[in-house]
């Protein structure tokens, strides 16, 4: 079996890679920030517009047809950039909410798990959910992922969000993948620019081991989250997003802080973006599939494995 990306694929990552370089870089970033909106409509329906919620969509129905693997790519890409906004609900909601696919329809999901809800002030429609209900505002680690919380009994059932759970757990985990990707090259080169007594601090025993130990999650979390993206449809799927999740948001929160300690005394500054990656990192471990809810079912399937 091989697991490396087709030419195909990696012109479809290049292409959204191109797309959000050029409309949502750095100063884009920032400009968000600044004006407290997280969400831009017009690049939520570019996005549409390139296939990216209608990725998985038989042609037939006006998708592109592809599957898991290519999606799991593109929010590779989504997270490198840190583009904020429900994503993955929008993208899970492309066949069964109209306007989700082509984007002109901002889907948000109780992915949090209780009465938890991201960007519901800005969605125009909530998985699993007649219509969005009524939140109070609470404070988010993440300035970019504004939180609210519905009044009780509001969320949608647990079993109408279980069809999507696994995927929503594997294009989660893909996000953050991206994200520790772009932690670890943010890292290296810093250190690579950033000189001490008259040396790259690049050149430093304890710098090199921090640079190293990035390297390692993040490509152990790419191996298990390209392999889940693979194997999702077979009967052994679900133990593997789940590890994916569990490698991939640990390579995420891990690589941002040793990205934060490389930095210095600069990467603990708002002008740096080395905070925003890992405030993204804390929520998205919370998303879909928590750290405990993996491990569970990945004892449950070890346990039955292990029965006669």
């Amino acid at each position: 079996m091989d697991f490396q990306p087709t030419e195909d694929q990696r012109d479809l990552k290049a292409t959204l890679r191109d797309l959000l370089a050029r409309r949502y870089g750095r100063e884009a970033l920032r400009a968000s920030l600044d004006t407290g909106a997280a969400l831009d409509r017009n690049l939520w329906r570019e996005l549409g517009e390139a296939g990216f919620f209608a990725l998985r969509l038989p042609e037939a129905d006006g998708g592109v047809g592809l599957g898991l693997p290519e999606a799991v790519l593109l929010f590779e890409e989504a997270g490198r950039a840190l583009l904020p906004g429900p994503l993955v609900a929008t993208h899970l909601a492309a066949a069964t909410v109209p306007g989700a696919a082509a984007g002109t329809t901002v889907v948000t999901a109780f992915d949090l798990g209780g009465d938890l809800i991201s960007h519901l002030a800005e969605a125009d429609a909530v998985l699993g959910v007649p219509s969005p209900p009524p939140g109070e505002p609470v404070r988010s680690a993440d300035p970019l992922t504004p939180l609210h919380r519905a009044r009780p009994g509001a969320g949608a059932p647990a079993e109408d969000l279980a069809p999507y759970r696994d995927a929503g757990a594997l294009l989660t985990a893909a996000l953050q993948l991206g994200s520790a990707l772009r932690t670890l090259e943010l890292a290296v080169r810093y250190a690579g620019e950033r000189e001490q007594f008259g040396r790259p601090i690049g050149a430093f025993q304890a710098v090199k081991h921090l640079c190293a130990g990035m390297l390692v999650r993040a490509e152990l979390a790419r191996t298990a989250v390209y392999a889940a993206a693979v194997t999702a449809s077979r009967a052994e799927g679900p133990g593997e997003i789940a590890a994916a999740k569990l490698l991939a948001d640990a390579a995420a929160v891990a690589n941002a802080r040793d990205c934060l300690q490389v930095h210095g005394g600069m990467g603990f500054t708002w002008e740096a973006d080395v905070h925003l990656h890992l405030k993204r990192a804390w929520v998205r471990a919370e998303q879909w599939r928590t750290a405990g809810e993996a491990e569970e079912l990945l004892a449950a399937e070890l346990l039955d494995s292990a029965v006669p």
